[in-house]
C-alpha cells in the first residue's frame, strides 16, 4: 500500500512538473508571437515557431537533468551524515530516500520533455495554445482602449449642452446643499462643546457625477 501511495505521489509530482514546463513554454512562445506580429509586422505561421517550441522544451529538460545530478550529489553526501540538520538543504542520512525519489522524478520529467520535443503534434498544440493566448491578450488590450475612449465625456454628441446643464445643477443645487451641510456640521460641533448630543446630520445622498475639468 505504501509503495502504491509513493507511486501516486511521484506521478502527481511528475505531472505537475510537466504542466509547469508546458506553461513556461507557452509563455515564451506567446511573447515571441506578439513581438513578431505586432512589433515586426509578420504574418502568423505555425511552422515558424516549431523550432522555438522544441528548443524551449529541450532547455527545460536540460534543467531537469541538472537538478537530478545536483540531487544525486546531495544524496551521496547525505549518506555519510548522521547528525542533526542545520537547515532546509542540509541533508542527512534520513533524507537519502527522499533525495533518491526526487532525482527519479527530475529524470522522469526530463525524459518526458525530450519526448515531447520530438513530437510534432505536441509542438503544434503548444504553438496553437500560445497563439490563442497572444490573441486573447491583444483583444483584451483593444477592449481596454475602447472602454477608455468611450468613457471620455468630450466624445459624447450632446457634451456641450449637457456640460452647461451640469454646471447649472452644480451652482443651483449641489453647492447650496454642500454649504447647508457644512453649517449643520458646525452647529453639531458647537452643541457637542456645550455638552449636548445633537441629532445626526441627514445624508442628502450622493451628488451627481461631475467632472471638475468642465469648469475650465
Amino acid at each position: 500500500m505504501a509503495e502504491k501511495q509513493t507511486r501516486v505521489r511521484t506521478r502527481d509530482v511528475v505531472a505537475e512538473g510537466l504542466y509547469i514546463a508546458s506553461a513556461a513554454t507557452r509563455l515564451t512562445l506567446k511573447n515571441g508571437i506578439l513581438v513578431h506580429i505586432l512589433a515586426e509586422g509578420e504574418d502568423f505561421d505555425a511552422d515558424r515557431y516549431l523550432p522555438e517550441a522544441r528548443a524551449a522544451l529541450i532547455t527545460l529538460a536540460d534543467e531537469a537533468e541538472e537538478d537530478a545530478a545536483r540531487t544525486e550529489r546531495e544524496r551521496k553526501r547525505a549518506r555519510r551524515r548522521y547528525s542533526d540538520s542545520d537547515g532546509t538543504h542540509d541533508y542527512r542520512s534520513r533524507d537519502v530516500r527522499n533525495l533518491r525519489r526526487r532525482q527519479k522524478q527530475s529524470l522522469h520529467v526530463a525524459r518526458e520533455l525530450r519526448a515531447r520535443a520530438e513530437d510534432e503534434v505536441e509542438l503544434r498544440k503548444l504553438v496553437s495554445d500560445a497563439r490563442d493566448a497572444a490573441w486573447a491578450e491583444v483583444a483584451k488590450n483593444i477592449d481596454r482602449t475602447l472602454r477608455i475612449e468611450s468613457a471620455r465625456p468630450d466624445l459624447e454628441p450632446d457634451y456641450e449642452r449637457m456640460r452647461t446643464a451640469r454646471i447649472q445643477a452644480l451652482q443651483l443645487v449641489d453647492l447650496p446643499k454642500l454649504r447647508a451641510r457644512r453649517r449643520s456640521i458646525a452647529k453639531q460641533q458647537e452643541l457637542r462643546e456645550q455638552g449636548v448630543e445633537p441629532e445626526p446630520v441627514a445624508d442628502g445622498g450622493p451628488a451627481p457625477a461631475f467632472d471638475p475639468g468642465e469648469l475650465e
